[in-house]
């Protein structure tokens, strides 16, 4: 019998990146590109309609950045494995995809070797971490127990992200589909929540938590 086709979906807002990750991946047997995603929001919607076994996830992206997609991944498909993959080797980014539900984490300057060993692991159904950020999660994970952004809401995130992006609320209500209204009440719960009283302290908390660079 033939071994299981693994489909696999590409996620980064980069198209060249997707092009050469997509060509070293359906290089090896057995191995297939379903779709390729620009942004979190698509990686989502093509996740839930095309089914993949493993999403290759950019933690970085516009719009809905790869944390918040995994995590809404992970809810509705949790069958799917994710493969964060991100040029940062802060840890707060490794911690925060992590805990949003992926299975491992792939630095971008990696080799090929390396994607695809990372691929091979996750599909297999082990975890994988590049070992340039192993030693820094170790220490990383024994300090944090808790974490403020575990507060707010999906919305409240993805909200977040958008007005550390500079987007004003009317922006923001077009392209979620909300009323000012409710983009403002969004607003002001996130800060009450996170005890913040200004744009600018927003935009430091989601630099610091990984929502944008």
């Amino acid at each position: 019998m033939a071994d299981k086709l693994t489909r696999i979906l590409l996620a980064d807002d980069h198209q060249v990146v997707r092009r050469g990750f997509g060509l070293i991946l359906s290089a090896q047997p057995g191995w297939e590109i379903v779709g390729e995603a620009a942004n979190g929001r698509e990686a989502v919607e093509l996740t839930e309609r095309l089914q993949p076994d493993l999403v290759v996830m950019d933690v970085s992206m516009p719009e809905l950045n790869g944390i918040e997609a995994t995590r809404r991944i992970a809810e509705f498909a949790p069958r799917c494995r994710i493969l964060a993959l991100s040029m940062h080797r802060d840890a707060v980014y490794v911690r925060e995809i992590l805990r949003a539900g992926a299975h491992g984490y792939l630095l971008k300057d990696a080799s090929d070797q390396d994607l695809v060993d990372a691929v091979r692991a996750i599909s297999n159904g082990q975890g994988y971490l590049s070992p340039a950020v192993s030693d820094a999660v170790l220490s990383d994970y024994r300090k944090h127990v808790t974490d403020p952004i575990d507060l707010l809401t999906s919305r409240e995130r993805e909200v977040l992200q958008l007005i550390a992006e500079g987007k004003t609320n009317k922006e923001i209500a077009q392209d979620l589909n909300l009323s000012v209204y409710t983009v403002d009440s969004h607003r002001s719960r996130i800060m009450e929540k996170l005890n913040l009283h200004s744009a600018g302290e927003l935009i430091r908390f989601a630099i610091r938590n990984g929502l944008i660079q």
